[in-house]
C-alpha cells in the first residue's frame, strides 16, 4: 500500500522527496541517537482529522466549541504520560522539547533569575543556558561540569558551591551528550540546600524511564521533568512537561504553555502522543528499553577493543560520545560525511572543553535506539560498531567503503523497520 498515494498524484515534487527518505531510511543504519521510527499507528495519528481542530485551552475548558473529540484524545494522552512516569499532573501541549523547557523556565522564573544547568561542551543542551540562545537575555545561567571527561563523573562538589554563591531559583539535570548516569539524590539535596526547584530534562532516556531501564527521577524527589516525546519514547515530534505532585506547580505550567507561550495546540500531535504513550505502557516496551542498553554496550566493548577514546569512559545509556579526532586523527565533520557514504548516519559533537569548533568537532555521538527498534540485538550491534571504525579507518579507501555499503544494505534487508511494535 501506498502510504503517500495522494501526495503522488498531486504533488510529485514532494512526493519524489518523501520516497527518496523512504530509501535513505530503509536501506541505512540510523545511529543519530535523538532519532527514532514510530509505528504506522503513530504516523495515521499525524496525519488525521485532528490536524483541522483548533483547540485552544484544556480538556472541558475551551475556548472554541467542538471539543468533545479533542477533549478525549487530550485526556488519554494525560493520563497515559502520569502513568509512563509515575507523576500527578502532565502538559502534553509543548510542541517540542526546545519549547517545553522555556514554558518551564517562565513558568517557575521571574527575569534574572538564575538557572544552574550542565555545559553544553560537557553534554548538555542548547536550551540549558548557551549563550546563543535568547532565553540567556531573560534569565541567568551558571554551569557545572564533569569532574573527569574520562569517567564521566560530575563534579559535585564543585556544583554546590557554584549554587551556594549563584543561589539558582532551579537546578537543572539532563543532557544530550552525556552518557553516563546522574547522582538524582544529589541534585535534589543541592537544590533544597539553597531552596531551588529540582528539574531534569530527560528528553534522552524518556523511554528508557518509561521502561523502566532507567531509574526514573520523580524518585528521587525532583519536583519537574521536561522532556521530547521522540527520541527513546519512540513517539511524534513533540514535549511534554510533567510535575510529580505539586499542584500549584502544574498550574503555573498549564498557564505558561498557553496563553502563555503558545497558542492553539496540534490535537493530531497530541493523539499521536496517545498511541505512543500506550505502546510505551505495552509489556513489550520494557524489553525494548533493555535491549537499548544492551545494544550500547556491545558497540561500547568494540570501540574499547579499538582504543577509541569515549568521554564518559563508555556508556550508561543509549548513547556514545567518542573522541574520533584524538583517537583517529580524523574530525567529527569528516567521521560524519564518510559514514553517511556507506549508509552509516551519526551527528559530529563536541567534546568536553573541545579545542575545535562546533561545525568541525573533535567528536562523533551515537547510540542504540533505532536499530534496537529494527530488532538488532548484541550481535548485530557490535557488528555495526565494527563497521564504524572500519569505515573511519579507511575513509579514503573507496574499494572498501562500497564493501561496507553492501553489508549495511544487507543488514538493513534483514532486519526491516517495523511498521508494528504490539
Amino acid at each position: 500500500m501506498n502510504f503517500y498515494e495522494h501526495i503522488q498524484k498531486q504533488d510529485k515534487e514532494v512526493f519524489d522527496a518523501l520516497e527518496g527518505e523512504e530509501q535513505r531510511e530503509a536501506e541505512g543504519l540510523e545511529l543519530i541517537p535523538s532519532e527514532n521510527y514510530v509505528s504506522r499507528a503513530v504516523r495515521e495519528a499525524m496525519g488525521s482529522v485532528l490536524t483541522n481542530k483548533y483547540s485552544e485551552g484544556y480538556p472541558g475548558k475551551r475556548y472554541y466549541g467542538g471539543q468533545e473529540f479533542t477533549d478525549v484524545v487530550e485526556t488519554i494522552a494525560i493520563e497515559r504520560a502520569k502513568k509512563l512516569f509515575n507523576c500527578q499532573f502532565a502538559n502534553v501541549q509543548p510542541l517540542s522539547g526546545a519549547p517545553a523547557n522555556v514554558a518551564l523556565y517562565f513558568a517557575l522564573l521571574e527575569p534574572g533569575d538564575t538557572v544552574l544547568g550542565m555545559d553544553l561542551s560537557h553534554g548538555g543542551h542548547l536550551t540549558h543556558g548557551h549563550p546563543v540562545t535568547y532565553i540567556t537575555k531573560f534569565f541567568n545561567f551558571v554551569r557545572y561540569k564533569m569532574k573527569d571527561p574520562d569517567t564521566g563523573e560530575i563534579d559535585y562538589d564543585e556544583m554546590l558551591r557554584v549554587a551556594k554563591e549563584a543561589k539558582p531559583k532551579i537546578v537543572l539535570a539532563g543532557f544530550s551528550a552525556y552518557s553516563r548516569e546522574l547522582d538524582y539524590k544529589k541534585f535534589v539535596s543541592i537544590a533544597r540546600e539553597v531552596g531551588a526547584y529540582a528539574v531534569m530534562d530527560i528528553a534522552h532516556i524518556a523511554g528508557l524511564i518509561a521502561g523502566r531501564a532507567a531509574k526514573n527521577p520523580f524518585d528521587s524527589g525532583f519536583d519537574v521533568l521536561t522532556t521530547t516525546t521522540h527520541k527513546t519514547l519512540r513517539g511524534p515530534r513533540g514535549g511534554m512537561i510533567l510535575t510529580r505532585e505539586s499542584e500549584d506547580i502544574a498550574k503555573k505550567i498549564d498557564k505558561t504553555v498557553f496563553p502563555g507561550f503558545q497558542g492553539g495546540p496540534h490535537m493530531n500531535n497530541i493523539a499521536a502522543k496517545a498511541v505512543a504513550f500506550g505502546e510505551a505502557l505495552h509489556p513489550s516496551f520494557k524489553t525494548y528499553a533493555a535491549q537499548i542498553l544492551k545494544n550500547a554496550k556491545a558497540m561500547e566493548e568494540v570501540l574499547h577493543r579499538h582504543s577509541i577514546r569515549m568521554i564518559g569512559g563508555g556508556t550508561s545509556n543509549h548513547l556514545i560520545l567518542a573522541d574520533v579526532h584524538g583517537s583517529l586523527g580524523i574530525s567529527g565533520k569528516e567521521a560524519e560525511t564518510v559514514l553517511d557514504e556507506v549508509g552509516i548516519t551519526l551527528n559530529k559533537n563536541m567534546i568536553a572543553d573541545d579545542p575545535r569548533k562546533p561545525m568541525d568537532p573533535s567528536g562523533i555521538r551515537f547510540g542504540t535506539p533505532a536499530i534496537t527498534t529494527r530488532g538488532f540485538k548484541e550481535k548485530e550491534s557490535a557488528r555495526v560498531a565494527e563497521l564504524l571504525v572500519e569505515t573511519l579507518k579507511n575513509k579514503d579507501n573507496d574499494a572498501k567503503k562500497k564493501e561496507i555499503r553492501e553489508e549495511v544494505r544487507t543488514l538493513c534487508k534483514q532486519f526491516p523497520i517495523p511498521e508494528q511494535f504490539l
